[in-house]
């Protein structure tokens, strides 16, 4: 494998972008590319807390030319210091494909989506828009904005994130800023098992430890479940971890049955908590679900068969993880 670091534009902004080309790639070949998004307030690019760099590793190695790249604001990329609007990220996950797309090695007729958490469903949102997207995967997703967000607080919490938010607004339109708040006022949970990756994660450099409020008020205002059923006919696979309490499965299940077909929702049991999908050994069984689904529908090499592309797989499927060993 063979890796290089680029910049491209999104709406004048210039991101960084990191492209992986398979060893066995020859002069002049064009292969299938995977295009990879991260999840809620995080970088892809050189940090240690991200598993995207080993997910598009194991695509590289089935064949695939893959991409990662850092949002606008994230990572090396540029934009205002960690200011996460949802459709701002849609928006550079279309440009990026644009990119991905003129690449010497990429076949830029067959192009796909990966992402997870929160990128699982920025993806959903970027394949309903855009169908030069041929084949999609959702790893984790928090479906509806304002469901997501609500479900992780208690009934007193959610009010006064609108009273703060109806302030914030006025406050916005008035002055141009919004209040700087800890990354967790936004994307709260009460989970206690939780509580020490979060904080592992703020005393890496450069993890995002803080956001405006603005971003709450449009990840309220994100619905993806309105716009999944655009993404059919071309197919959609959505995997969800039984044990997820940040991202948990009615995410993904609302998403799975408001999608056309051809589908599939894939279900990893006994997972203790969001973080384990990005540790083995539940990332390689996502990222084996993942593989299985694109050489079915966006086989890396052009001269593999599609015969497949509009079959139907109506039914979850339930895929044991190791953990279950351990119980």
């Amino acid at each position: 494998m063979s890796s290089r670091r680029l910049r491209f534009y999104s709406d004048g902004i210039e991101l960084a972008a990191e492209i992986h080309v398979p060893a066995d790639l020859q002069n002049g070949e064009r292969r299938a590319a995977i295009l990879l998004c991260q999840g809620f307030a995080t970088a892809a690019i050189g940090k240690p807390y991200s598993a995207l760099p080993e997910f598009a590793q194991h695509f590289v190695e089935q064949g695939y030319v893959t991409m990662i790249f850092d949002y606008r604001g994230f990572g090396e990329s540029d934009g205002v210091r960690w200011r996460l609007i949802p459709q701002e990220q849609v928006a550079d996950i279309r440009n990026a494909l644009t990119f991905l797309q003129v690449q010497d090695e990429v076949d830029s007729e067959n192009v796909g989506l990966f992402g997870t958490s929160f990128g699982g469903s920025n993806v959903v949102y970027a394949a309903a828009l855009d169908e030069r997207v041929k084949c999609t995967v959702s790893n984790v997703p928090v479906g509806c904005g304002q469901r997501w967000l609500r479900r992780l607080r208690e009934g007193w919490q959610w009010r006064d994130l609108m009273r703060e938010l109806d302030e914030d607004w006025k406050t916005r339109v008035v002055t141009g800023e919004s209040r700087r708040v800890p990354r967790t006022h936004v994307q709260w949970s009460t989970e206690p098992e939780l509580q020490p990756r979060v904080k592992y994660l703020e005393e890496n450099e450069g993890f995002c430890n803080e956001l405006p409020l603005e971003t709450a008020q449009a990840v309220i205002d994100f619905h993806p479940e309105d716009v999944v059923h655009r993404i059919s006919p071309r197919p959609i696979l959505f995997i969800s971890a039984e044990g997820d309490v940040l991202t948990p499965n009615e995410a993904a299940e609302e998403l799975y049955e408001l999608a056309g077909e051809p589908k599939r929702w894939v279900v990893i049991r006994d997972v203790p908590d969001h973080f384990a999908v990005y540790e083995e050994p539940v990332r390689t069984i996502i990222a084996q679900e993942a593989t299985d689904w694109f050489t079915r529908y966006l086989p890396a090499r052009p001269e593999n068969s599609r015969s497949e592309m509009f079959e139907s797989l109506a039914q979850p499927s339930v895929r044991r993880s190791p953990f279950d060993d351990r119980l």
